[in-house]
């Protein structure tokens, strides 16, 4: 069976409105994310992998930044545990080795150290708190397809 969402790469610019609503959903108002730590300087320059539903919903995003830093992996509730965040992942990733990026990380909420750890993704260091929210530092060798 067919995914009953849809992951394409967009800017910011073309992107924004729907990629701000999920981000503030899941993390402004569910995880309590501060409005000025969400929102920064780097979703001009990044590229964003948004998730539609088959009616046009936006039901996830996530970004990659020009240094192989790859964030704001966000899935609305409803959606969850259907492979929306696997698929959002697998577009950033194809993104990076498009770039012929060697690495990528993340900084990951520590709950979601086993969906990264099924990518292939592996910890490093030790765990550190950002926007209030525990995170681990998780980075992956990207081997060439």
């Amino acid at each position: 069976m067919s995914n009953p969402f849809t992951v394409s790469l967009v800017s910011w610019h073309d992107g924004e409105p729907l990629l701000r609503a999920i981000r503030e959903t899941v993390f402004i108002r569910e995880q309590d994310v501060p409005e000025e730590l969400e929102w920064d300087e780097f979703d001009e320059t990044c590229r964003h992998a948004l998730a539609l539903s088959l009616t046009g919903d936006a039901v996830g995003c996530g970004r990659i930044l020009t240094n192989g830093h790859i964030g704001r992996i966000a899935v609305m509730q409803p959606w969850r545990k259907q492979k929306v965040g696997t698929a959002l992942m697998e577009a950033l990733l194809n993104e990076a080795r498009s770039r012929k990026y060697q690495f990528v990380d993340v900084d990951a909420q520590v709950h979601a150290v086993p969906f990264y750890q099924s990518l292939g993704f592996s910890t490093e260091g030790e765990e550190f708190l950002d926007a209030g929210l525990p995170h681990i530092k998780m980075t992956l060798e990207l081997k060439p397809r």
